[in-house]
């Protein structure tokens, strides 16, 4: 084991600021399927509670400590809000222009972002997505004052406990942290536009299993069809698509054939064939691929031998 270094360059580590928040309104299933930007969020406060010692005693000595259920509170602070807040905080619309306070308080979701920072980089080194589940906002005042010499904007404040979810292995969670840092940045990417939507598909707040498998695997693929010894094709099928990978590379006795990778439910035929016991397979990532300049990012390679007679090789799952 290495000596212990205190003060290594690159090493000297904080964590700043606040950005890129999001409201996700729960909704009947307890799902979070819709996102919207948070203009104005100036601060979020998380107040864990609870794991609190109650101590037994036997023998005239200490026993054990029994803890109480650890619970999340928050406070969020912000010069804003949507407008989907609205039901959230107790508000609902009777006419155009009109609401009406004092109504059932639906829960939501958050994910908000801040940065890490360090020695080197500053604070562009990295950042954490704080993903925050089951939040539901107690009534809060609001300070209303005289415009004076000295402006300020109105602050509004709101405290917030919240219900865990289910997540598989764990015990249940109102909070997730992803740090930039340690993460695969393909898949970062995938779980950003889920998180934040796309031109096509809607910001959602993913649960906590969901986000743990996307961050495991790229994606799943059956293949079949491959025979040894025999001029064939090579099947494959999509079976659970995480990330769109454009590209793969295969090569066949230090042959390089590369094409585009299917992304479909269906099966498609690769346009090869080929006559070796041995295959080796690269996959590589669509974004930094279709970038020019940049080095494909590699997301697995594989290499293994062929079956001896018809037959599937079976489910391949392409995990990083």
């Amino acid at each position: 084991m290495p000596k212990l270094v205190w003060g290594e360059s690159g090493k000297k580590l904080y964590e700043t600021g606040i950005r890129q928040g999001v409201l996700y309104p729960q909704d009947i299933s307890g799902d979070y399927p819709i996102g919207v930007a948070w203009n104005g969020l100036t601060a979020i406060t998380e107040s864990p509670s609870g794991a609190e010692a109650s101590p037994l005693y036997a023998n005239d000595i200490k026993y054990l400590n029994l803890l109480s259920v650890e619970e999340l509170g928050l406070t969020i602070e912000a010069y804003s809000y949507p407008e989907e807040f609205g039901v959230c905080d107790g508000t609902r619309l009777m006419t155009p222009g009109v609401t009406i306070k004092q109504q059932k308080r639906k829960p939501f979701g958050l994910c908000y972002r801040t940065s890490i920072g360090n020695d080197v980089n500053g604070g562009e080194h990295g950042y954490k997505l704080h993903l925050i589940y089951g939040a539901i906002v107690a009534p809060s005042e609001t300070g209303y004052s005289s415009v004076n010499d000295s402006p300020d904007a109105l602050t509004y404040s709101w405290e917030a406990s919240t219900t865990p979810v289910l997540a598989t292995g764990f015990k249940p969670t109102a909070s997730i942290t992803i740090d930039s840092t340690k993460i695969n940045p393909v898949k970062l990417a995938y779980l950003e536009d889920i998180l934040y939507g796309t031109d096509v598909t809607p910001a959602r707040l993913p649960l906590p299993n969901e986000v743990t498998s996307m961050l495991s695997f790229v994606a799943t693929y059956s293949i079949e069809d491959l025979i040894v010894g025999i001029s064939c094709e090579f099947r494959i099928q999509l079976l659970q698509p995480l990330i769109s990978l454009s590209r793969y590379s295969i090569l066949l006795d230090n042959e390089d054939l590369t094409g585009k990778l299917p992304v479909a439910t269906e099966y498609r035929t690769l346009p090869i064939t080929f006559e070796s016991d041995r295959l080796s397979i690269a996959f590589y990532d669509e974004r930094t691929y279709e970038n020019e300049g940049v080095v494909p990012t590699v997301v697995t390679k594989l290499k293994f031998r062929a079956l001896t007679e018809t037959g599937s090789i079976g489910t391949l799952q392409i995990q990083n």
